[in-house]
């Protein structure tokens, strides 16, 4: 298939695209490079610098098969002080993608959402039927993409996934986790081990966990890119599938510091600080309905995601 990945000079994008390029597809990279970096982009993957808002339409106009969509703003705490750039950015941008793809009639839309659009749960494992609750602008911006391509597909006959992830680790071969900003903990803590952070921060010991520390979902980047190949196969006509991406378990903020430890041989200190306002005890994905409708379940675990992301960060560090 010809496909368009928008986004692919990024962490997640640039995994998918490598994916997708050694399963043989014809894969075109679209980035603005604003947060991605050009050498991230795969060997055979055709490469267009731009905004996707003026060269989505274009780009489509030579015919694709398909379309993954990671392009977006992802700074929580950015989205509650300038709301406005992830309006802009995520969800007028996405509608002139979504106006692009119905115009050229493109067939299939592979869209990268996320768990911050339920906001707090009520029950974990969070299932896809969960109430939709975002308490910031990015996952309300996020689910607003979410219906804008229920829309397209019921109207236009698009064939599109949404797959929810909760927090993505890992690196494969030399497309990693490399952020200007880093807010995700895995990477924090091995920054602790590499020198360039004193220590790491554990947001409260006293919640009710069986460690006192926030438990949340990891899955491994590969396992992220190989759900979104079966959902690119699996798209339905006329129909907008969601599906929780995630392991059903989850790691405690503890676990995944001693984990760092283990693999990194470095003590990595750690440091308790007062909870943060609106942190959940405990999310947790709920997977079943990918393992049922796609075929997918997540077969890394936390210390692969650990050790691909350290082999990553000391081959960045020798480079």
């Amino acid at each position: 298939m010809k496909l368009l990945v928008t986004g692919g000079a990024g962490y997640v994008g640039s995994v998918n695209a490598a994916h997708l390029v050694e399963a043989g597809h014809e894969v075109v990279v679209l980035d603005d490079l604003s947060t991605g970096h050009a050498d991230a982009v795969p060997e055979g993957a055709r490469f267009v610098q731009g905004e996707l808002s003026e060269a989505a339409g274009p780009l489509l106009a030579e015919g694709f098969d398909g379309v993954l969509h990671f392009a977006a703003k992802s700074l929580v705490g950015e989205s509650v002080a300038k709301p406005e750039l992830y309006w802009n950015g995520n969800v007028v941008a996405t509608f002139r993608l979504l106006e692009a793809i119905r115009e050229h009639g493109t067939p299939r839309l592979v869209f990268s959402s996320t768990a911050a659009c339920y906001g707090e749960p009520e029950e974990v494992p969070i299932r896809e039927d969960a109430p939709t609750r975002p308490t910031n602008p990015y996952g309300a911006g996020k689910l607003a993409i979410d219906t804008m391509i229920t829309s397209y597909a019921n109207a236009h006959g698009l064939a599109a996934v949404s797959l929810r992830y909760f927090n993505v680790a890992g690196a494969h071969g030399r497309f990693g986790e490399r952020h200007a900003v880093e807010t995700h903990l895995i990477p924090i803590v091995l920054q602790v081990a590499s020198g360039s952070r004193e220590s790491v921060a554990m947001y409260g010991d006293d919640w009710p966990t069986p460690d006192g520390t926030c438990v949340r979902d990891y899955i491994h980047v590969d396992d992220l890119a190989e759900a979104h190949q079966l959902a690119l196969q699996k798209a339905e006509p006329s129909t907008h599938a969601i599906y929780n991406l995630g392991s059903g378990t989850g790691y405690s903020v503890q676990q995944v510091v001693e984990a760092c430890r283990a693999i990194t041989g470095h003590a990595i200190p750690a440091a308790v600080a007062p909870r943060r306002a609106g942190d959940p005890a405990v999310l947790i994905a709920s997977a079943e309905r990918a393992a049922d409708q796609l075929g997918w379940k997540p077969s890394r675990s936390l210390q692969d995601m650990v050790g691909d992301a350290w082999r990553f960060t000391r081959e960045r560090a020798q480079a």
